[in-house]
């Protein structure tokens, strides 16, 4: 009896102290492991869902439309045309340097295409950075997030490359431009 007592007595304390510790199949959210895990709502109203872009190359950048590096939607349109079956590039508006951006999503969209003729996918406007970062761009800037690298967006026009498996291959400043050899001879 005295067993059958101390083993209850012990199954009672396994059940106590299980429930002090964290599970890992919690219900919060999961960090991303890939850029094929976000959405985002596109310039349009509608989603841009990244696992739509699997077995292609991304160039994310962070774009503004009264900025010195601005015509660079040129050479990214062109990228755009140019390898758009090994290729998508995706715009993300954003107003955290100088004011450099307008503060409407039609605005924007009708300033990049009347302009620059845009056609690649936009999102709305966003933070790239600071305690309002988006989730794909605090993905792209932390190493413990996308296992590659960090990075500091320092201005307009930074650029991420993604492979066609979903991993980031390199960041580029705003002086590559998006027609550099460093960016194009992945996909050429």
């Amino acid at each position: 009896m005295k067993k059958i007592l101390f083993i209850g007595m012990v199954l009672i304390g396994i059940v106590s102290l299980s429930s002090f510790i964290k599970s890992d199949d919690s219900t919060g959210p999961k960090p991303a492991k890939s850029i094929y895990d976000f959405k985002i709502e596109s310039i349009d109203g509608g989603k841009i869902d990244f696992s739509d872009y699997k077995g292609k190359y991304i160039l994310i950048v962070n774009t503004a439309s009264k900025c010195g590096y601005t015509p660079q939607y040129k050479g990214l349109e062109q990228l755009y045309k140019d390898y758009g079956d090994k290729l998508v590039v995706v715009g993300f508006p954003s107003d955290n340097f100088a004011d450099q951006e307008f503060h409407d999503n039609v605005e924007i969209k009708s300033f990049c295409e009347k302009n620059y003729g845009v056609t690649f996918p936009l999102t709305t406007a966003v933070d790239v950075k600071g305690s309002k970062i988006t989730p794909v761009f605090d993905f792209l800037t932390h190493k413990s997030q996308n296992g590659v690298m960090d990075a500091k967006i320092s201005w307009n026009f930074n650029k991420f490359l993604i492979s066609p498996e979903g991993k980031l291959l390199e960041y580029f400043d705003s002086k590559v431009v998006p027609e550099s050899e460093k960016i194009t001879h992945y996909f050429k």
